[in-house]
């Protein structure tokens, strides 16, 4: 999911010129356009379907954990595959206009769609992994990466006060790379075939809501 948060990030970076999943960005650009005399409050709005994503997200999962019933991650997959055909298919047909020309409306239109997915896939990882895993973004992963190679280093003063330090280690490593990995090939995939290089994450996560759907649903016990 790292891999794809990658792709997502340089697809919303080169079609429509901003970082999707970086709120602290948004907040960033918003206050330099309006020191400009820019009216940047449509920016604004952006990273706010960010915050909606993952409110929707801990209706379907962690609120259901919390009330000790069964999360529905099915329903945050199906939605985040249904929204990332949607970005391919209205790319493909011209709603988002010409690939990488800005244009405040259709630009704000992709970033809508694509912050609130990754708000989605930030809030069930995030809720599966009790809050230690991030997929969109590498801020907090590489601070606590940051954190736990002091805590390795220093283990033996620490003696039984740090618990599987480095396989936590090894996955951070791995959302880092991964995530910069997908941006590579993004990278690739979008300078040559534009809008079509949504079609990867579509079959990512497609492939994510068939495993969501099998275990959760086919496989599910019977009550």
């Amino acid at each position: 999911m790292s891999f794809q948060a990658g792709i997502l990030n340089i697809g919303g970076f080169l079609a429509g010129h901003q970082i999707v999943s970086h709120v602290t960005g948004f907040a960033t650009n918003f206050g330099s356009e309006l020191s400009k005399g820019i009216n940047a409050w449509g920016l604004l709005l952006v990273p706010v379907f960010f915050l909606l994503g993952s409110m929707v997200s801990g209706y379907f999962v962690d609120l259901r954990i919390k009330l000790k019933k069964k999360p529905k991650y099915y329903i945050t997959f199906t939605l985040m595959f249904l929204l990332i055909c949607s970005i391919w298919i209205m790319g493909f047909l011209g709603v988002f206009g010409p690939f990488g020309n800005y244009d405040e409306v259709t630009s704000h239109a992709l970033l809508i769609i694509l912050c609130f997915t990754c708000g989605l896939q930030n809030g069930t990882i995030s809720t599966v992994s009790r809050s230690i895993v991030r997929t969109t973004h590498l801020t907090g992963v590489t601070t606590d990466l940051g954190l736990g190679i002091v805590r390795i280093l220093y283990r033996n003063k620490l003696q039984d006060r740090i618990i599987d330090e480095g396989k936590a280690n090894i996955m951070r490593m791995g959302i880092i790379f991964f995530f910069t990995l997908g941006a590579v090939v993004g990278g690739y995939l979008f300078s040559r075939f534009q809008y079509h290089g949504f079609l990867l994450p579509v079959l990512i996560s497609g492939g994510l809501l068939w495993l969501m759907i099998y275990f959760q649903v086919i496989k599910a016990p019977k009550v």
